[in-house]
């Protein structure tokens, strides 16, 4: 009985901390870009688009396809780093402990 009292302290510890890396990750911000910096998204560690900034000089009717294309690169640059933010933060909270592979917490 005692073992089970000691796990359920820690399970309550546990989702303590994870609430508090929840509101780490909304407020933790990375940015992503493409063109060469002249296209840059900035998102919170848990994936909401923050800002989008356009060099002037992608302003070009003809080159629309390619302004999109630069903003989807972008995004993914930037969720690439959320998501390595994510899984940092992840480790931290959990302390190596073995967890099933894909299982996602957040």
């Amino acid at each position: 009985m005692r073992d089970l009292m000691g796990m359920m302290k820690q399970a309550k510890e546990l989702q303590g901390r994870m609430q508090q890396v929840q509101e780490e990750l909304e407020n933790t911000e990375v940015d992503g870009a493409s063109g060469g910096g002249l296209v840059t998204v900035r998102v919170s560690a848990k994936g909401a688009t923050k800002s989008v900034r356009i060099d002037p000089s992608l302003m070009k009717p003809e080159e629309v396809e390619i302004l999109e294309d630069l903003i989807v690169a972008a995004l993914a640059d930037a969720r690439a780093k959320a998501e390595k933010v994510m899984a940092e933060k992840m480790q931290e909270l959990t302390g190596g402990l073995p967890l099933p592979p894909g299982l996602k917490l957040f």
